[in-house]
């Protein structure tokens, strides 16, 4: 009788929710040549086209697709046993800070697959200014600290990802005029201190119209048709887009960086820690 291996399965899903060979290869800690022999193995023994590539990304077909919540059960009851059988290898408390649009954008996938690796882990997550979770006063307050950093600053942090950082807009609600509108967050915010900084060295006419420290009350505004605003690009939510404009300069880089905490849970910080490079990088 034939068998599926949960491994190959496992690679399978992953590719599928990563969108590719090299992504589930980071995830699973395998080259990508051994993830697509996996695959390949996989539609032999199916003798079924499981993917189709297309540009960098492996895009499911409809036999992927019929097989992908098939795999998910068969990988969670598997899990279950497990998780059952054997008590977690991590428990405990987790202080987690994080700026703002990383939360809305980043957090809600990676979390789910954390807790559900590691359910004894309980995680307190605290959103606010990256300024704000560095500040001396603060820091004590947190295990493991994602924050944005200047690329000419000196850090102790170690620097995840320099990234772009970006225009953000709505194309249903595209400039018009001479008068740029902005949509930010207050004073202290990386990206308004950037925006200023580089909008007053050009001649175009600007003003602020909407302030909001939350990235939800943000998107709204720009879906409003209120005006524009700037992210780390890895941040850029779904719904909206990078805009290039000849009136909007260009922003330059900043560093993503992880500041896991000398604390009393050094094990839990490293494994989240490094769920936040694997995504990050991907």
């Amino acid at each position: 009788m034939k068998q599926l291996s949960l491994d190959t399965l496992r690679t399978f899903v992953s590719v599928i929710e990563l969108g590719g060979y090299a992504k589930a290869g980071d995830f699973l800690g395998r080259s990508q040549p051994a993830i697509s022999l996996q695959i390949k193995k996989l539609e032999s023994q199916l003798d079924r086209k499981l993917f189709t590539k297309v540009g960098q990304r492996h895009i499911p077909s409809a036999d992927g697709n019929w097989l992908y919540p098939k795999a998910k059960e068969l990988l969670e009851l598997n899990d279950n046993i497990f998780r059952s059988l054997t008590p977690a290898p991590l428990s405990g408390r987790l202080r987690l800070g994080i700026p703002n649009e990383f939360a809305s954008t980043l957090l809600p996938g990676l979390i789910g697959e954390f807790s559900k690796r590691y359910p004894d882990v309980s995680l307190e997550v605290t959103s606010a200014l990256s300024r704000d979770l560095l500040h001396p006063s603060q820091r004590d307050h947190f295990d493991l600290i994602l924050a944005l950093v200047n690329p000419n600053e000196q850090t102790e942090g170690e620097v995840v990802l320099e990234d772009d950082v970006v225009w953000v807009g709505d194309n249903a609600h595209p400039l018009v005029g001479h008068n740029i509108p902005l949509v930010l967050a207050p004073d202290g915010c990386m990206y308004r201190s950037r925006v200023i900084e580089q909008l007053k060295q050009q001649t175009f006419a600007w003003k602020i119209s909407y302030t909001n420290a939350d990235l939800g009350g943000l998107v709204a505004a720009i879906q409003q048709g209120l005006g524009v605003t700037a992210l780390a690009k890895s941040s850029l939510p779904a719904n909206l887009a990078v805009l290039n404009h000849p009136h909007l300069p260009k922003l330059g880089k900043v560093n993503i960086c992880l500041f896991n905490q000398d604390t009393q849970h050094p094990v839990i910080s490293k494994t989240l820690a490094e769920f936040f490079k694997v995504r990050l990088r991907g």
